[in-house]
């Protein structure tokens, strides 16, 4: 059965080629219905969709962080660090994430809404932090600069 063997080969051959075929005009047909979802917008709406779809709503934001609608910016940002510091000792990782995707969310509402006034509170923010941190290190005796090996 020598050509048995040749045979076989052949058919194993063909569909090898067979497949082969196939699956590039699967993936060409896939790339064309990626293009033509770009084309319509689809692609945008689905990607919307999906960040709806597993993010967190803004009513919900609020209820976690315990702000009215409509709040200021620097009440969240009071809200969120008292929240979130109570469960960074006593509480638990999953409530401090929750906490924290919050604040995001009421973040990137402002943020999308008034995109000068979320600059501006940012920047607040950095100095409010800044002078924080040169604050809590001349109470500890340093001048606000990295510690030497001489320093300790």
């Amino acid at each position: 059965p020598p050509g048995a063997a040749m045979a076989s080969r052949i058919i194993a051959q063909m569909l090898v080629a067979g497949g082969t075929v196939l699956f590039r005009a699967a993936m060409q047909a896939y790339n064309q219905a990626l293009v033509n979802a770009q084309k319509s917008g689809v692609a945008q709406e689905a990607t919307r969709a999906a960040q709806r779809a597993g993010g967190m709503t803004l009513q919900e934001a609020r209820m976690i962080l315990g702000v009215e609608d409509g709040a200021s910016l620097h009440e969240m940002k009071r809200r969120f660090d008292h929240l979130f510091h109570i469960n960074e000792k006593h509480g638990s990782f999953y409530l401090q994430s929750k906490i924290y995707r919050a604040r995001e969310a009421l973040e990137g509402e402002v943020k999308e809404a008034d995109p000068d006034a979320f600059q501006q509170y940012q920047e607040e923010v950095e100095r409010e932090e800044a002078a924080a941190g040169g604050a809590a290190d001349r109470a500890e005796g340093g001048d606000g600069g990295p510690r030497s090996r001489q320093d300790s």
